[in-house]
């Protein structure tokens, strides 16, 4: 039986229209024991700001362009072609982008998790902080964070299985797994995390799990602003403590995150080579 606490608080539907956690989740991530050993670590928020878009000047206008395109001609060689001649460059000039159309799944993943940090920031001091986004504990944090990202989403959700598909293909999986990692730790880092032991580790990866299959649930919630993915969120943050408890070391992290998202993958029914 899930017990589920009471955030109907004013100032948590500033943020979420049907705000859902759960009691246990609310501790989970304090309890994710580990010895405390310093490691070195791949990415880290607080060390290395995260960078642009590394694409040229021609290239992100291309891709720019083409995001437009999106809703109404997928994430496709067709939304390629009129972002270029949108950016006033020939149809040939998609040519320029190595990676097809999963640069454009790429432009658009690196573009909103860099925007996010301009959305909502918790580091700030609590006065600089709109009210509604004030004196919240860590798992409201990341809940918030997670659905302001997942709603970056919501005018391309009926295509988002295309970008998934596109994310799964053999020579894309590196690119997407440093992508879900990077946007696992981003949320960590705005919600105000300053572990430096191995928690870090298994933080980011059972977050970067219930990211990647809410993001899946999400393509198929026809709920009204998307409320059944803000319980299905509560619900996935509920679980953390057992799936964080699998994971302590740079290695399991790399594995249990692929691997978990592979599982998400395949239980919806997209391909995953």
């Amino acid at each position: 039986m899930t017990v589920r606490t009471n955030l109907s608080h004013p100032s948590i539907r500033w943020m979420l229209s049907k705000p859902i956690t759960s009691a246990s989740a609310a501790s989970c991530w304090s309890s994710l024991t580990a010895p405390r050993i310093n490691l070195p670590r791949r990415y880290h928020s607080y060390q290395h700001p995260a960078p642009g878009p590394s694409s040229t000047t021609a290239k992100s206008a291309i891709l720019s362009a083409s995001l437009p395109h999106v809703p109404s001609h997928g994430f496709s060689d067709t939304a390629l072609a009129f972002g270029s001649r949108d950016a006033g460059y020939l149809d040939i000039s998609v040519n320029m982008l190595p990676g097809g159309v999963f640069d454009l799944v790429r432009y658009h993943l690196v573009t909103e998790r860099l925007r996010l940090g301009d959305k909502i920031d918790f580091r700030k001091p609590e006065n600089e902080l709109p009210e509604g986004l004030r004196n919240l504990d860590i798992t409201t944090k990341i809940q918030i964070l997670c659905m302001e990202r997942l709603k970056a989403n919501a005018h391309i959700i009926h295509r988002w299985q295309e970008a998934l598909a596109v994310m799964s293909l053999t020579e894309n999986i590196p690119a997407s797994m440093s992508e879900l990692a990077k946007l696992s730790d981003e949320i960590w880092f705005l919600a105000g995390d300053e572990s430096h032991d191995t928690t870090w580790y298994t933080k980011r990866a059972t977050l970067a799990v219930v990211y990647a299959s809410t993001e899946l649930f999400m393509t198929h919630d026809n709920s009204k602003d998307f409320e059944a993915t803000q319980e299905f969120l509560g619900r996935r943050l509920n679980d953390l403590k057992t799936a964080g408890s699998a994971v302590s070391n740079v290695a399991s992290y790399l594995d249990f995150t692929v691997h978990a998202f592979a599982n998400v993958l395949r239980s919806k029914n997209v391909p995953f080579f």
